[in-house]
């Protein structure tokens, strides 16, 4: 299984993309699915045909679905939002976390997945018929339905663009654009180089023993020993399964809970963002800015801004002080 996800237990606020519709009364530009990864068959559609659908969840209540790929199709789904979600199969969990917009998730034919929603959710399905692959040559090994199944990239930024471009289409997208979008699509999960051995996942009590030290020391200097030396394993091998595990490299996952915890303070305080940086772990609020703007999509004075748009005012709290900082291996910072 290659994944490219976090399983993080912390909480992130879910804001639509604008490839969200901003009312129920907007229509989507391809069919909403009934049930999840079911499409009735349009009529006039040939079996070779890609085929596109929307799948959109605004419940707050967990909310499960199963189904099974057909024998004869590959199944790739965009996030358009950010969510949060567990995707298992028969005993096996594939992903539980959280699901960052642009992610690209693909299963191949007569495969099963079960999901359960935990937050709204927006997704673009393409049901790909198996043929749209290249077939092995000789001397060269094509991708298998094996290799292919539970693929997930994170944040994948070409299936992003495609997505974008479709849904930004709006009821104007003909089916021979959307047939040319899933081909390119299609060619470019073919394309990829599949890793040549499979790394075994971070067993779970090793991966929760690092997020708990992660939770506890965010804001503190934590190098890749220091979390392997938590995992009890050497760096190469620690830094393989949490990948694994979670998708994410340690860095960029210590970075995201960074992200998550001065989300909270920017919420709920009126702490200036230079000491939110400094509260976080960064060393400077123009790296804070730059790190917060990648995750999020808005600066953290905009995102600021959009919250208090949304709930009532927060009354004025004490501000935290800070010492003098000193720079970890990430870039972040320590009181000294």
């Amino acid at each position: 299984m290659l994944t490219d996800m976090q399983t993080a237990g912390a909480w992130v606020d879910y804001h639509a993309s604008r490839c969200e519709p901003d009312s129920a009364q907007e229509t989507y530009a391809f069919p909403q699915e009934r049930k999840w990864r079911r499409l009735e068959q349009s009529v006039g559609a040939a079996a070779e045909d890609i085929t596109i659908s929307r799948w959109s969840y605004a419940g707050t209540t967990v909310r499960q679905e199963e189904a099974t790929t057909p024998p004869d199709r590959y199944f790739f789904s965009v996030a358009l939002k950010t969510t949060r979600l567990k995707l298992t199969r028969g005993n096996q969990t594939v992903f539980d976390g959280i699901m960052p917009a642009g992610t690209l998730y693909v299963g191949a034919p007569s495969k099963q997945l079960s999901a359960q929603f935990h937050a709204p959710c927006d997704f673009l399905h393409f049901h790909v018929p198996a043929n749209c692959f290249p077939s092995a040559q000789s001397g060269t090994e094509s991708p298998t339905a094996e290799g292919l199944n539970d693929l997930v990239l994170l944040r994948d930024p070409f299936a992003d663009q495609l997505a974008k471009a479709l849904t930004e289409y709006g009821n104007s997208a003909d089916q021979e654009f959307a047939r040319c979008i899933g081909q390119t699509l299609a060619m470019h999960v073919a394309r990829r180089e599949l890793p040549l051995t499979k790394v075994n996942a971070l067993p779970k009590w090793r991966l929760r023993r690092v997020e708990e030290y992660v939770k506890t020391h965010f804001d503190r200097c934590i190098s890749l020993s220091d979390l392997a030396k938590v995992a009890g394993l050497s760096r190469m091998h620690f830094a393989a399964q949490f990948r694994a595990a979670t998708g994410y490299r340690p860095r960029e996952y210590l970075l995201h809970q960074r992200i998550e915890h001065a989300k909270s303070l920017l919420s709920n305080t009126e702490t200036p963002l230079a000491e939110v940086a400094l509260a976080v772990g960064f060393c400077t609020q123009a790296h804070f800015s730059t790190v917060f703007k990648r995750i999020t999509g808005d600066t953290p004075a905009r995102w600021r801004c959009a919250k208090r748009n949304e709930l009532p005012s927060v009354p004025n709290l004490p501000r935290p002080g800070f010492g003098k900082q000193s720079v970890d291996s990430y870039g972040a910072g320590r009181p000294t």
